[in-house]
């Protein structure tokens, strides 16, 4: 044990890392005469990991599991963290993304005490059979409540149309009907598997001693870290099992997105690199300053709402674009066919470098904030990088990486399916819908719901 501290000079930031006999990866970001402090949590544990292997099994469990496992985390023998928490004068909450589950909290004072609640809580399981019943029903209307999105329903669509076996194929917070099967003894299973040191991390940010963060850590969380669990987010091909996709649904305005299956990202730095190319070249192709947004915008094509993003998960990464447009078919031919002309060497330098200038501005001005900075460190960790290297791999990246991107990804034969949804009024017909949440303004790890919902 002993943390090892790194001085970023580019960034002006410290960072004391310390990985502890049990795995546990801790990293404290100095903030000194700051006030507020902040601590996250988390698992590499999400919504994707319902199949894996347990004590020599493979074990199938019903999706929506790990968001079900946060809300029942709070629970403790004496009654619930959360309220403990608040009346402890922090500010706590949790999240589930597709591949892991945070628990936070920041606070003023009494930081060292409640961040021995926040590690006590999540380490130790305590889940009866009647509170997870209870749960039940508070679950399913969170999921009732967001059926009805028309914009994460389509992206959830979408996900279904371009792969035919991954388990980002289902939502989050699973279904109504996936999330009846889930008991005490299943939650349990989940947490021995996932809730173990090794496969955790916890990050604190604020004006704190590094020496005692660990020694605290040390101190409450199991001395043993547990076992590599495998994972099966199920076999994919290349192959695109539907290529359209429609729904009718109370809208103001027909919406679509047009999904471009991209090739799955590497972990290390080359996950990172590939972030970057993949957000730069949507925003070349797409962002508000970009030709074909301007084209579009004149044309009465789309409005404000026209946007898209490039996810990265385990085992996929997909780049997607829409909108409310009332000709989706004829905003798709236009994407593709700027992608044609952009990856065949017509973007311009100077537009080049001012989108690289604004990108590198917005990452920089993310570290004024404490999340931002522990949910990228926990996501880095998990993925086999240190995302405090941005300034280098950021440099990197070149016009003809995203000349590439768009010419080998953005197209339409063979891999690109366009899952479109019209508006107009729901029918019996539709199909099930399930746990959504707006893409437009999406949470940047595609977070479901925290606990304060």
């Amino acid at each position: 044990m002993g943390m090892r501290m790194e001085y970023y000079k580019r960034l002006g930031e410290t960072a004391h890392m310390s990985k502890l006999d049990n795995g546990l990866q801790i990293i404290v970001v100095p903030k000194p005469g700051y006030a507020k402090k902040y601590a996250f949590f988390a698992t590499r544990y999400g919504g994707m990991d319902t199949r894996f292997e347990l004590d020599g099994k493979w074990l199938d469990t019903p999706a929506g599991i790990a968001h079900y496992l946060e809300h029942k985390t709070f629970d403790t023998e004496d009654g619930n963290a959360l309220q403990t928490l608040a009346l402890n004068g922090a500010d706590p909450n949790a999240f589930t993304s597709n591949d892991m589950t945070g628990y936070y909290f920041d606070s003023t004072e009494k930081f060292e005490e409640n961040l021995d609640i926040l590690l006590k809580f999540v380490s130790i399981p305590y889940y009866t059979p009647e509170s997870v019943e209870k749960e039940r029903g508070i679950i399913a209307q969170e999921i009732r409540m967001t059926e009805d999105e028309p914009d994460w329903q389509i992206y959830m669509r979408m996900l279904r149309a371009m792969y035919a076996k991954h388990t980002a194929r289902v939502a989050i917070a699973g279904t109504v009907e996936s999330i009846q099967d889930i008991t005490a003894d299943v939650l349990n299973q989940c947490h021995k598997a996932f809730y173990t040191p090794s496969n955790m991390i916890l990050t604190v940010v604020g004006d704190v001693d590094p020496a005692r963060i660990e020694e605290t850590a040390s101190r409450i969380l199991p001395k043993s870290g547990g076992p590599e669990i495998a994972r099966d987010y199920g076999d994919e091909t290349d192959e695109i099992p539907e290529h359209e996709t429609r729904i009718d649904m109370e809208v103001s305005s027909p919406q679509f997105l047009a999904g471009f299956k991209c090739p799955p990202a590497p972990r290390g730095e080359a996950r990172l690199r590939q972030s970057l190319i993949g957000e730069l070249a949507g925003d070349i192709l797409l962002g508000d300053s970009s030709p074909l947004y301007q084209k579009l915008y004149e044309a009465g094509l789309i409005n404000g709402s026209f946007g898209g993003d490039y996810d990265l998960m385990p085992g996929l990464a997909c780049f997607y674009a829409g909108g409310e447009s009332r000709d989706s078919r004829a905003v798709t031919d236009e994407i593709l066919k700027e992608a044609a002309r952009l990856g065949g060497g017509a973007i311009d330098p100077d537009f080049f470098e001012r989108i690289r200038r604004a990108n590198y501005g917005a990452w920089i001005r993310s570290l004024n904030s404490f999340e931002n900075i522990a949910v990228s460190l926990t996501e880095g960790y998990f993925n086999g990088y240190n995302p405090f290297r941005f300034p280098d791999i950021f440099e990197s990246v070149t016009l003809e990486d995203i000349a590439a991107f768009l010419r080998e990804n953005i197209v339409e034969d063979p891999l690109s399916p366009f899952p479109f949804r019209d508006g107009g009024t729901k029918t019996e017909k539709s199909p099930e819908r399930e746990s959504v949440e707006s893409w437009k303004v999406p949470p940047e790890r595609g977070d479901l719901g925290g606990y304060l919902f």
